[in-house]
């Protein structure tokens, strides 16, 4: 492996599997996504079956708390270290680069690993790579059983580069017919087209470190930025997989008092994307309540006063347009319930963001237990059919501007959690690749 450290970058040995895989079997979506809709995992165990699939490797976190997590946790373990054993994967030395086609645009993207010693999801963080939004501490310990005692990572992370000239990641795509083809295949659940290609050429490899290496220079990070030449540069931030990315932090810390710096546990497996990608889009995320005791409109207006107001709209449709086409100073929201829906404005907001005015009255009302659960889903049509279920209520908000991520962070810090989504749940990134991390 090559080490890149005052980029953070490693040049990695990933594993893939064999060619007697079936790779539409083998590849599965982010353990993340469709938490509230348990008959998509049916629907993918289903397809699997007992073929070799990263289904059996992960942890969907539709089971979290359920009767089997710890039977599930185990079986994942024994199956990684039966698939090295039966030498269902073999390694490979080298970056990867990566197509996904999915509605009609193809994003592209770089298999690496980062130095998790660069990296602090911690608020405030000026770390080279950091979180993107605050993580939720209480998601950590089931992520971080799977992590300590597994030989592999299977990695869904996406780290975001802010690379306007697209020097890094379009020097390969300009070359990308001469690379050798890793993997080229359909995804289940009509999730679009996986391309990956061999980046085995030394002059590319260099090109890209370059590209690297000129995001960090301190004249063009202040000059980008309009900020003084000492502020500490961001090259990588957190796009999806920001929970994963923590956890193999949160591991790491643990161990390596034991084993030293040089581990592969100090290193991540990710694919790094441009936030300026044509293809990359950001998605909102909403807010659905399960099991709600209380009225929760009436406590929205006892906690914002004078300060919220509500509208009745026809339809959920109208709602969404108006949503999206409303802007600041005031904040504004949509509220579905079985009811009907309403466009909700607050003003005077103390937060930068809608999301964080809602995240922060969700966050208290929550602690007080006037609900069962909040999740937070993607899509407009998921938000709607688990909002309108009885006792259930949902939130729907606008997407925040991709060009406003990387300024955001490093004026702010990281955003209200779940603040974006890189695309929809279909969208999501698919677990394929794999690294040894013990």
């Amino acid at each position: 492996m090559k080490n890149f450290p005052d980029l953070g970058v490693q040049i990695p040995e990933i594993q893939l599997p064999v060619s007697s895989v079936d790779l539409q079997k083998w590849s599965v979506i982010a353990c993340d996504q469709f938490t509230s809709q348990p008959e998509y995992w049916k629907s993918v165990s289903d397809f699997v079956g007992a073929s070799p699939s990263t289904l059996h490797l992960v942890f969907p976190e539709v089971f979290l708390g359920k009767e089997e997590e710890s039977t599930r946790i185990q079986n994942i373990h024994a199956n990684m270290q039966q698939y090295l054993e039966t030498s269902l994967l073999h390694p490979h030395q080298g970056m990867i680069y990566v197509e996904r086609t999915v509605s009609g645009k193809t994003r592209r993207g770089l298999m690496i690993a980062l130095d998790l010693e660069k990296y602090d999801f911690n608020a405030g963080s000026t770390t080279l790579i950091r979180a993107t939004e605050g993580t939720i501490l209480n998601r950590l310990p089931p992520r971080i059983k799977i992590r300590e005692q597994a030989p592999l990572e299977f990695p869904h992370i996406l780290m975001l580069i802010d690379d306007p000239d697209d020097i890094v990641i379009g020097s390969l795509e300009k070359q990308k017919t001469a690379l050798p083809l890793a993997y080229d295949f359909d995804l289940m659940q009509s999730s679009g087209h996986l391309t990956g290609r061999f980046v085995d050429d030394p002059e590319l490899e260099n090109a890209i470190i370059r590209g690297f290496e000129k995001l960090v220079d301190p004249d063009v990070f202040s000059q980008k930025y309009n900020l003084p030449k000492n502020t500490p540069v961001l090259l990588f931030a957190s796009g999806d997989g920001n929970h994963s990315l923590a956890t193999a932090k949160s591991c790491w810390e643990k161990l390596k008092p034991t084993v030293g710096m040089d581990h592969p546990a100090r290193y991540a497996l990710v694919e790094i994307e441009n936030v300026h990608d044509q293809a990359l889009e950001f998605e909102p995320i909403h807010r659905v309540i399960f099991d709600i005791k209380t009225d929760l409109i009436q406590a929205m207006k006892e906690y914002f006063g004078s300060d919220i107001s509500f509208a009745a709209v026809d339809d959920y449709q109208t709602m969404v347009s108006t949503v999206k086409s409303s802007h600041g100073p005031d904040h504004h929201f949509g509220y579905i319930d079985s009811r009907g829906c309403q466009f909700v404005t607050v003003m005077h907001p103390k937060l930068n963001l809608p999301v964080g005015t809602l995240q922060d009255f969700l966050d208290q009302w929550m602690k007080k237990k006037q609900a069962a659960e909040i999740d937070y889903v993607h899509g407009d049509e998921a938000v709607y059919l688990l909002a309108t279920q009885p006792a259930n209520a949902g939130f729907y908000l606008a997407g925040m501007p991709k060009s406003d991520l990387f300024k955001t962070v490093i004026m702010d810090g990281s955003l209200p959690r779940k603040t974006f989504s890189m695309g929809e749940a279909h969208e999501k990134r698919f677990y394929f690749e794999a690294r040894r991390i013990s």
